[in-house]
């Protein structure tokens, strides 16, 4: 995949290794599925994010790879036990991003770096935001709104 805001042509992954059926971590013989949907589900409702419940899993737990273990992504799994955040977590962290940079702005007003930054964030989302109204995650007529923004993350955090 090419790079969005640099000149240079990237083509880098990431590449999980094959793993035998046995193999998806040293915590995966001793937790069954279930359980380890029921952990991440306990994760999720002390308010902690997939990418953090996955890292959380990973260390406390020994599961090395979510979907391996369980057949479906994290969110996937958390979706399917009910518990679901209005707004998708990619869009939830780009948006927190924009506010602290409006934040830093608005103490530092001549920091034109984290200005061409909050540009290059916002535009970030409105492509996302164009995505999921594509996909029917977010309602056709929503729109990106930094002071609405700025609530969204108040109310998440």
């Amino acid at each position: 995949m090419a790079k969005m805001h640099s000149k240079k042509k990237g083509k880098s992954k990431s590449r999980k290794p094959i793993l035998d059926s046995g193999e998806f971590g040293r915590g995966t013989d001793k937790l069954s599925k279930d359980e380890i949907a029921e952990l991440a589900v306990n994760y999720a409702r002390q308010g902690m994010g997939p990418a953090l419940i996955g890292e959380k899993l990973k260390k406390d737990h020994g599961v090395r790879y979510v979907k391996q273990a369980t057949g479906s992504r994290l969110v996937k799994v958390l979706e399917g036990k009910g518990v679901k955040s209005e707004y998708p977590h990619d869009m939830l962290d780009l948006m927190t991003k924009a506010v602290r940079v409006r934040r830093h702005l608005a103490r530092n007003k001549q920091d034109t770096y984290s200005r061409v930054r909050l540009i290059r964030i916002e535009s970030k989302l409105l492509r996302l935001s164009r995505y999921y109204r594509s996909r029917g995650v977010l309602p056709s007529a929503w729109k990106y709104d930094p002071r609405q923004a700025e609530l969204i993350v108040k109310g998440k955090a």
